[in-house]
């Protein structure tokens, strides 16, 4: 595990390498945030983006998708993958937050984590991106990667463990940002099978290249 002083130090200079960090989604109103990332569950946010510009204009609105044959929803995100699923969901969800919340999303990580297909990794991203709530942290399969390979947590995969362990060391008011810096640096550097660390801007502070670098290299 880092030190403290050194998370903080990861934390300034990955926010400075990805000065534009942002959910890389593509999004006009909460509820399309909302299903976009249902819809990006095993699949790209590249082809979520692909689809969805036909989805909003055929749904427009909250109550077009309540009242949608999940059917024809399906024909829209197919290439998505597990499009019965995720199309069933969508439509559910239209119609819980038209029928208990006046079609707003809500705010809360109690009430996001009730509609259909919503989980804590999802209901992270909308406290963050669209609530800007403090200490929203969004675990996906990047921020498990990076955050074990730095050092931020022990060992852990459970996404929900990862979650809990990290707010306790990100600065709340910086969390949701970084996630989105963890993303854009596991697409660009910390790949999965072969991480970039000669263009790692932390391999400084990085527990993964400490233990594959020679201790006079990096003293």
């Amino acid at each position: 595990m880092r030190t403290q002083p050194q998370i903080n130090e990861i934390v300034r200079l990955l926010l400075a390498e990805y000065p534009e960090a942002d959910c890389t989604l593509d999004y006009a109103k909460p509820h399309e945030l909302l299903f976009s990332v249902r819809l990006a569950a095993q699949c790209t946010d590249e082809r979520v983006n692909q689809v969805t510009p036909a989805l909003f204009s055929r749904y427009p609105t909250l109550e077009d998708f309540a009242a949608a044959d999940v059917s024809e929803v399906e024909q829209y995100v197919h290439s998505c993958g597990f499009y019965h699923a995720k199309a069933r969901d969508i439509v559910a969800c239209s119609k819980v937050l038209l029928e208990k919340y006046n079609g707003q999303v809500p705010s809360t990580m109690e009430e996001l984590t009730a509609l259909p297909g919503v989980g804590r990794k999802t209901a992270n991203l909308i406290l963050g991106d669209v609530f800007h709530i403090p200490g929203s942290t969004v675990v996906d399969t990047h921020c498990i990667r990076i955050s074990n390979r730095l050092g931020l947590v022990d060992n852990l995969k459970e996404p929900e463990k990862i979650e809990r362990e990290l707010r306790k060391v990100l600065p709340p008011e910086s969390s949701s940002t970084f996630c989105h810096c963890i993303v854009l640096h596991g697409r660009a550097v910390c790949d999965a099978r072969k991480p970039l660390c000669e263009n790692c801007c932390v391999k400084h502070l990085c527990q993964y290249y400490e233990s594959l670098t020679p201790k006079e290299e990096i003293s």
